[in-house]
């Protein structure tokens, strides 16, 4: 295969991924427009109502200033050279300071009250959405890319925080101000003004159909930039190997195919939204030039005064303003309104491991672990266990081996209900793990996984992060206790170095160990293990499985190794093909049967 069509079909299952991502997220019909405004109503804007009012009120007093500074040419224009004296003329500069003071006052509040409504509000949904994103299940995480997520909570989020502020000011305030100017029209000349009105029905068609057009263009658009932000992560995460396999070239023409994407979507979308300025410009231009004629006309047959006819003029070119700024601002409200839709999209997602209604805290003297005829598949189809019953007995620990696919993961994924099964039931003390709150059954669980989760944090925090409070003192002696006190003071600043994103800062038996010194701390009473020791070297491996045997007595146990040596003291060993019991026995008694064990085992020991 050669590397463009690699790029192409790189680009296709990347394509592929953000559909289907984006079909299990979208549901049904595009919102409408006032279905989408009425969610922000209820939802969020609702809350602060009383600082809307207050900003509406100013926005209000600025489109009457707007108004009344049109209506005061007419006395303005009458008033010059007639002769009433300089008293007169004082008083309409009076007026004429007064009503552009109010106007700046007005614009200066409902600026300042509508721009902290729209932040207030957008920062609501950030943290409604991290909320519900933590409450999701697994599963929802394996089927939809980190890249995908993080532009919903930082480019969608963005856009929406642009139509809730800006353009809803804008829409308002225009809206004020364009009736206001109309009356002014109509109070001057009501039959002109019913011939010139007739611009602001064409107008509006115009705003509503480029508003649709924008809306789709601007719904591509940041799905593309999900995945544009969906290949930096891959990249940001695989570029050792990238560099190591020397496919620069491929992945700057992913990118360049992503952006090229994205550069197209933008232009046309500022094509169609440039649409708007041409067209409010001829209608405009034609409406004043047959004002101006009829103007003249009335005014070489006495029907109208000159200053009527300046104070109609003034009033339709700054309501040809505000006409121009919604044609636009709608534009970008709709991009706002489908950032929007992708926003309650994600969070209509329900989750659907949650705590049952009379769930109840866990507690239990037992922490006996068991499976009873459990049966699991994933979204997929793909079967992980048929009909699989496992029992741990308190304060044992019991090793779960097999090939890869056996079904050995998602065991350890069950016990704390990162999934749910399809029947059967696993219980803790003989309690269904499904009858007790998610907080309760997780605080008796300490988790040490093959990928080891570390924080861009100290070597401090990630330790203690299993256990917020912690003494250093009691930190420490997690540390010392998991081999990993000596390199962690032999670092730069001891335990206050700072790992950096995944620990890429440290080994991975470095990583592995404060893991494992996590887990410690933790002191839980259910010990899962995933491949505990798949990252450390023969010697700290061996340091490291002194400290979990320690770790390991008392507490409940559960194993998945792939490294059969590290589980030969195990007071029970489980043996899975096909996400089924096919032996189980101690390590002894596995050998004696010359079975698959037996035969994994010796593999093993062949190539050691």
């Amino acid at each position: 295969m050669t590397q463009t069509s690699s790029v192409k079909s790189g680009l296709n299952a990347i394509n592929a991924g953000a559909s289907a991502n984006l079909a299990m997220l979208q549901r049904g019909k595009p919102a409408t427009t006032l279905t989408l405004i009425k969610r922000l109503f209820r939802g969020y804007l609702r809350l602060h109502l009383g600082g809307f009012v207050t900003a509406t009120f100013f926005m209000i007093l600025t489109a009457a200033m707007t108004g009344a500074a049109a209506y005061i040419i007419k006395p303005i224009t009458q008033g010059l050279g007639s002769g009433r004296g300089p008293y007169y003329m004082l008083g309409l500069c009076g007026l004429v300071l007064l009503i552009f003071t109010l106007r700046g006052i007005g614009t200066y509040f409902h600026t300042i009250i509508m721009n902290r409504i729209g932040q207030r509000i957008v920062t609501d949904v950030q943290q409604q959405m991290y909320r519900h994103l933590l409450s999701s299940d697994l599963a929802f995480f394996h089927a939809n890319s980190s890249g995908q997520l993080i532009s919903r909570l930082t480019n969608d989020v963005g856009v929406l925080r642009q139509a809730v502020g800006e353009c809803m000011t804008s829409s308002i305030k225009g809206g004020f101000t364009l009736a206001f100017l109309v009356g002014v029209m109509f109070v001057n000349n009501w039959r002109l003004a019913l011939g010139a009105f007739i611009v602001f029905p064409i107008s509006a068609w115009f705003v509503i159909r480029v508003g649709k057009r924008m809306r789709k263009l601007s719904t591509s658009a940041q799905v593309e930039t999900g995945n544009y932000m969906s290949l930096l992560s891959q990249t940001f995460q695989g570029i050792r190997h990238i560099k190591a396999y020397g496919m620069h070239k491929l992945e700057n023409e992913r990118m360049h195919e992503i952006t090229e994407n994205i550069f197209k979507l933008t232009v046309k979308g500022f094509h169609v939204s440039a649409m708007t300025n041409p067209m409010a410009e001829i209608l405009s231009g034609a409406a004043i030039a047959i004002v101006f004629m009829y103007c003249d006309w009335q005014v070489a047959h006495n029907l109208t005064t000159t200053g009527a006819v300046y104070s109609f003029i003034v009033s339709f070119i700054l309501a040809y303003d505000p006409i121009k700024r919604t044609s636009k601002v709608n534009a970008q409200f709709q991009s706002g309104l489908a950032a929007a839709e992708r926003v309650f999209i994600l969070l209509d997602v329900p989750p659907t491991i949650v705590d049952h209604p009379d769930a109840k805290t866990l507690a239990v003297n037992d922490y006996s672990v068991a499976m009873e005829d459990v049966v699991f598949s994933y979204a997929d189809g793909t079967q992980a266990l048929n009909h699989l019953s496992v029992k741990v007995a308190n304060g044992h620990t019991v090793a779960i081996v097999g090939p890869s696919g056996a079904g050995k993961s998602t065991i350890i994924n069950l016990i704390p209900r990162f999934y749910d099964v399809q029947s059967g039931r696993i219980t803790i003390g003989g309690i269904d793990v499904r009858d007790v709150t998610l907080e309760s059954l997780r605080s008796q669980i300490a988790l040490v996984s093959q990928e080891t989760a570390l924080f861009d944090d100290t070597v401090r925090g990630n330790i203690a992060y299993g256990k917020p409070g912690a003494l250093m003192e009691e930190i420490e002696t997690a540390a010392v206790a998991a081999f990993a006190d000596t390199f962690i003071c032999a670092l730069p600043q001891g335990y206050d170095t700072i790992v950096g994103e995944h620990g890429v800062k440290l080994s991975g038996g470095q990583r592995q160990r404060i893991a494992i010194a996590r887990a410690m701390l933790r002191n839980a009473p259910i010990l899962l293990l995933d491949e505990a020791t798949s990252a450390l070297d023969n010697e700290s491996e061996r340091a490291v499985q002194a400290a979990l045997k320690r770790l390991q007595q008392g507490r409940t146990t559960v194993v998945v190794a792939h490294r059969l040596s590290t589980i030969v003291d195990a007071d029970l060993i489980i043996v899975l093909e096909h996400g089924a019991v096919v032996e189980q026995g101690t390590h002894t008694e596995l050998l004696s049967k010359q079975g698959v064990y037996a035969r994994l085992y010796g593999m093993q020991t062949d190539f050691s």
